[in-house]
């Protein structure tokens, strides 16, 4: 009998529609022999696909004024989750692109221990880049716990940071993070894109030749994959001068895997 692996996503808002959700599913469904659960967090489950399995989003105990920031890092951590509570789970951003086997990433966690990407953005291994986490559920519910109680300090401490946060907690309590093989991920952003601005504006981005074995590519922040695909690099009102370096080619080779 094949081993089932649970996947989890979530959806709030209007940043990304059903179509991410759906080719989320799909990309981990073509890449995996192994059965898919596909659960969805959302408060909208229209124009999903059928055989995703919808579940109300977990909100965090706050008042409204708290309760969106973490809604990620703190809801998802409940020791219930959609009924999950001894079950491991695999939570993927919407905004990330599969493009090879998961196979042995289904199978890389051991025992019941917390797994996130080392973040690119930090030196040391103490803040884990959450756009790709597992965690058995009912291991965590001390995230959401504190983040309940304790709002607005964790707010003044961490801000908008939330995966700061949820390292942080994590470490707290189990000593350290454990981190995915660093060449399973890569950041669009930071190993696709011409490093030097310049080129920017003449090659397309590719992926990484330093990372055998990539498994995901991680869209934080932006572009997002439907933007990278037609070369497009939003800028904020009045920010018009960032368009020097904040520039992406039409990177149509991200369609042979986004579908």
């Amino acid at each position: 009998m094949k081993k089932t692996v649970n996947v989890i996503c979530i959806k709030w808002g209007t940043r990304y529609s059903a179509e991410y959700v759906n080719k989320l599913y799909s990309m981990i469904k073509r890449n995996t022999s192994y059965d898919i659960k596909f659960y969805c967090f959302t408060e909208n489950s229209q124009d999903l696909n059928k055989d995703i399995i919808v579940k109300p989003i977990n909100d965090v105990d706050t008042s409204e004024k708290y309760k969106y920031y973490y809604r990620k890092e703190a809801g998802l951590s409940d020791d219930n989750l959609g009924g999950l509570k001894g079950e491991r789970v695999f939570f993927f951003d919407l905004d990330v692109v599969i493009v090879s086997d998961l196979d042995e990433f289904f199978e890389y966690p051991k025992d019941n221990k917390f797994y996130i990407i080392n973040d690119w953005n930090t030196k040391g291994d103490h803040v884990g880049q959450a756009s790709c986490y597992s965690w058995v559920v009912g291991t965590l519910g001390h995230v959401q716990e504190y983040y309940e109680k304790h709002p607005k300090e964790v707010l003044d401490h961490f801000g908008t940071s939330a995966q700061e946060y949820l390292s942080s907690k994590v470490i707290e309590k189990y000593g350290s993070l454990n981190f995915w093989p660093e060449n399973w991920f890569c950041s669009f952003k930071l190993h696709c894109i011409p490093r030097f601005w310049l080129l920017r504006h003449f090659l397309v981005p590719q992926m990484p030749k330093d990372k055998p074995g990539l498994k995901v590519i991680v869209f934080h922040g932006v572009p997002d994959p439907d933007e990278a695909i037609k070369g497009i690099w939003p800028i904020k009102k009045g920010q018009g001068w960032k368009r020097l370096y904040k520039v992406c080619k039409p990177t149509k080779w991200i369609e042979n895997y986004w579908y």
